[in-house]
């Protein structure tokens, strides 16, 4: 059997706190999903909620019916007479989601009728949106607690509507309420009583247990499965589109048409759209998901891809990486390296996985194009030798309004000298007080010519930074470069390198 894929991004993943995509934004949406991923159906919006949902719903449907999808593009609409069917009419829809209650608590308490009164009117409606040449599908809102509390009142509805054009009977947990146990009871309940019928499970994740509760349903023979990219969505979100694809692949290998390699970028795409940001180690689609970071990993990936799975990332359009860091270990380095074509002596492995691991101290996570900085850093500092001036300890203070200040303590030859100036910038400062010790000591200093500030590409903030001076002492030019997370320090090790090389010449 294949599994028809609902998607609900646009409608019930646009019910996710502080989220509204434009027009435009839905369009690029809907195109993705359809075309890339495949979905086999997508929810775009609710009717009746605003002059732009109206607009957005349009320019969908005009694309969908240029391109053969019109059928797949459903709008959920109300009881509410003919206004629902009309709104989605007027926006070029053709399938209605029609919300009835689905428990016994919401036919009685919110809408305060009978349940064969709220059947007639369903019926009613239904009739009417045949006549508009519109397709329903059902929604029984509250279900879950439905089954729990008034499972008569669900068979009752169910039973009044068999004799109703209705293509999909919409079973959801509305408020995240089931537990995987409860699921399995519930729909194999439906699914006895209801064989013929194409039920559609709408999992919420309130006890993230979407992804659990969606298995259930998949195994008990459910025909369709409603999604939302990133799992977006009320409260805690739905059940996301990438979890689902990977339990229908991997592991219950059920049929289905979604094309694995777009997730990625629609799941990027959305990110960039809902201002809603995806964890790192979010299953699938998330940064760090297919990234190893303990030296362990990478050197049983060396020896037979130990610590693989099946989730491979170049099924999603992605590859693996070794991070770097703390926890780094040799393979790590050399697999990464291996990326760049890079190749070093054992020696120099040794001092770049040492400085790699002093780095992870100071920020999470080392990026491979941090490496060729590294690999600079460490070797240039190597091949100086042995330092006669280190800095010791030193102090920078900046407040708006006031000249920042620096204090330098600094070793030379074994003795120890320490200086406070003020600057036009925390660096200027550090400088200056520095050439006060050297002018007290009256050694040469020489003249910064140009400064330079680098970070690999991407645009992170937490990137190192490569700080790159050239001087000019005497009658010499050279240059001198630092690295570390915080430019200013990359800018005093760069300085310090450049102390102890005219030291050698002086």
């Amino acid at each position: 059997m294949k599994i028809e894929i609902m998607d609900t991004t646009l409608r019930d993943g646009e019910q996710t706190a502080g989220v509204s995509f434009s027009a435009h934004e839905k369009l690029s949406i809907a195109k993705l999903l359809l075309e890339d991923v495949r979905v086999d159906r997508i929810e775009v919006a609710s009717a009746r909620v605003s002059d732009g949902e109206f607009k957005g719903v349009k320019r969908i449907t005009e694309w969908a019916s240029a391109n053969g999808y019109l059928d797949k593009i459903e709008v959920l609409g109300f009881i509410d007479g003919t206004q629902s069917v009309d709104w989605i009419t007027a926006a070029g829809a053709r399938v209605i989601n029609l919300l009835a209650k689905g428990s016994y608590k919401h036919v009685s308490q919110q809408l305060r009728k009978t349940p064969e009164a709220h059947i007639a009117d369903i019926k009613v409606l239904i009739a009417y949106a045949v006549s508009q040449s519109v397709d329903v599908n059902l929604y029984l809102e509250d279900w879950s607690n439905g089954m729990i509390s008034s499972p008569e009142y669900v068979f009752q509805l169910m039973d009044g509507l068999l004799d109703q054009p209705i293509k999909r009977f919409m079973l959801p947990d509305t408020l995240g309420i089931l537990n995987p146990t409860q699921t399995r009871e519930f729909l194999a309940i439906m699914r006895k009583r209801y064989p013929q019928l194409h039920l559609d499970f709408h999992a919420h994740n309130d006890y993230d247990l979407a992804s659990a509760n969606t298995w259930e349903s998949l195994v008990l023979g459910i025909n369709g499965v409603h999604t939302t990219v990133n799992g977006l969505g009320e409260r805690a979100g739905n059940v996301p589109l990438a979890s689902v694809i990977g339990i229908l692949n991997d592991h219950l290998h059920i049929e289905n048409n979604i094309n694995e390699e777009a997730l990625t970028n629609l799941s990027k795409v959305v990110e960039t759209f809902s201002g809603i940001r995806i964890p790192a180690n979010k299953p699938i689609v998330g940064d760090s998901v297919f990234t190893q970071c303990a030296g362990i990993h990478a050197d049983g990936d060396n020896k037979n891809k130990l610590y693989f799975n099946t989730l491979l990332p170049e099924r999603f359009g992605r590859q693996r990486e070794y991070a770097l860091g703390k926890t780094s270990g040799k393979a790590n380095i050399a697999n990464n390296l291996k990326e760049l074509g890079i190749d070093l002596d054992p020696d120099s492995l040794r001092l770049v996985t040492e400085r790699i691991i002093e780095l992870g101290d100071k920020k999470e996570i080392v990026t491979r194009e941090d490496l060729p900085y590294i690999i600079a850093d460490v070797l240039e500092t190597s091949e100086a030798g042995s330092a006669k001036i280190s800095v010791l300890n030193y102090a920078l203070s900046l407040a708006y309004g006031l000249k920042p200040v620096a204090t330098v303590k600094i070793r030379i030859d074994e003795k120890v000298f320490q200086e406070t100036s003020a600057g036009d910038g925390q660096y200027d400062a550090f400088m200056k007080a520095l050439w006060k010790i050297y002018d007290k000591l009256d050694k040469k200093h020489p003249v910064l010519m140009d400064y330079n500030v680098s970070i690999p590409p991407g645009g992170r903030t937490d990137a190192l930074v490569e700080t790159s001076i050239r001087w000019q002492f005497e009658e010499r030019e050279f240059r001198t470069r630092g690295l570390d997370a915080d430019q200013t320090e990359a800018a005093i090790k760069a300085t310090v390198k450049m102390l102890n090389i005219i030291e050698q010449w002086s």
